[in-house]
């Protein structure tokens, strides 16, 4: 008897231990300066203004339920609704998949051109056609193979009734020049109100390709703003003007995954930077971003980038930024079931391993939250679902759905 007394309140004490772990687990970390963020920065750099980093913690108080409802998607990297509530979902290898509203049944759409899915290229970003519910047309981006190395590409085809294939498909714009590298394709889509869409496009990494983002002859390291033709868009700021291509609305960008478009119809994108400097920008016609001249981060090898300044006349400071970096990706703005996120930005986020939540009120950050970082999972993109709920992919082939309690 003595044995069984001793031994049950020692098998309580191991399960209230086991609880305590989990518990901490799930529980967001905070600084010493009341930011999620706990490591040190990278550099000494300050903020431009107060709350440009390193905003004050908040966390959600509605309750909500996690639930991945797919693990074996491949290696997906762009996720959006299709009408009936399926979901598209592009993979990297070159194609691809509807999803069930439930994640459980999986099926392959065929028929798109070849890619170069070296590193950090293959098929990337895809969205409906304004018009989709009555032509079935769809928009997708993609390193293609091309000249001498690879580029961005933008295409349209037709999905099949069946969704199994996609056909009369047509390149209808390159993001010039071509280069052979395997990084930064950038490479969001997002139409907006009057059926224009936008188009994000990375410089490509390397040092010898850098200086395009600041180059307006090129279509590297830019915000783009095209018709469904591929042609540019009426009203674009450098129509017509001398050393630049009527395609650019904005410049100066890196390497931007995120790209959305708010309830209030502005554009937002997010972009990676590199040891540090990640940013949210409010992207706006004709502005320069300052990439790679303006940056709060670092070289990889510790050194500065270029002169080691954050601001210069004549280009846009980030409505916030990260230093170090948390990688991030797709990104979603809620209309959702829960309240207290509606109207807030969503980031999948890579080496950051979570889902980013930002408040913002008049345009300013007010408050993070890092999400679902028990997980450990490397957040390619996010959605907004059409059915209330909030969805995210990884680059491991999960599919996680977010819904409230």
């Amino acid at each position: 008897m003595k044995i069984n007394q001793f031994y049950i309140p020692l098998l309580s004490v191991f399960f209230i231990l086991s609880s305590c772990k989990k518990a901490n687990v799930n529980a967001q970390q905070v600084g010493t300066d009341g930011s999620v963020e706990t490591e040190s920065p990278n550099s000494d750099y300050k903020p431009a203004f107060k709350g440009q980093t390193r905003i004050k913690a908040i966390k959600t108080t509605t309750p909500y339920h996690v639930e991945m409802v797919n693990k074996d998607l491949g290696r997906p990297w762009g996720i959006i609704n299709l009408p009936d509530g399926k979901f598209l979902i592009t993979d990297k290898r070159g194609y691809m998949n509807v999803v069930s509203r439930d994640g459980k049944q999986v099926s392959k759409v065929e028929g798109f051109p070849k890619v170069d899915s070296k590193g950090q290229g293959g098929m990337l970003d895809v969205a409906l056609d304004p018009d989709f519910k009555t032509n079935n047309i769809i928009y997708f981006s993609f390193s293609e193979p091309f000249g001498k190395g690879n580029l961005t590409s933008v295409a349209k085809g037709r999905l099949s009734g069946d969704l199994k294939t996609v056909s009369d498909v047509k390149v209808i714009f390159r993001a010039e020049p071509s280069y052979d590298g395997d990084k930064h394709y950038g490479s969001r889509l997002a139409f907006d109100k009057d059926g224009f869409l936008f188009v994000s496009t990375g410089e490509r990494s390397d040092r010898e390709t850098r200086v395009y983002a600041q180059k307006t002859d090129n279509y590297l390291g830019k915000i783009l703003k095209i018709t469904k033709d591929g042609k540019p868009a009426p009203g674009n700021p450098f129509i017509g003007k001398q050393g630049y291509k009527p395609e650019i609305y904005a410049y100066g960008i890196r390497n931007p995954q995120g790209m959305a478009i708010d309830p209030n119809g502005t554009l937002w994108d997010v972009e990676m930077g590199p040891r540090g400097g990640d940013e949210i920008n409010l992207i706006q016609p004709g502005k320069n971003y300052g990439w790679g001249d303006v940056t709060y981060g670092i070289e990889y090898s510790g050194q500065k980038v270029g002169e080691g300044i954050t601001q210069r006349e004549g280009t846009e400071q980030p409505v916030y930024y990260w230093d170090p970096v948390i990688s991030p990706s797709g990104i979603t703005f809620y209309t959702g079931n829960i309240e207290e996120w509606k109207g807030n930005l969503f980031i999948g986020c890579l080496s950051g391993e979570h889902i980013n939540r930002i408040v913002m009120k008049d345009n300013k950050v007010v408050g993070e939250e890092r999400l679902l970082a028990d997980q450990k999972e490397r957040f390619r993109d996010v959605l907004d679902g059409m059915d209330g709920n909030l969805y995210g992919v990884t680059d491991s082939g999960k599919l996680y759905k977010i819904s409230k309690k």
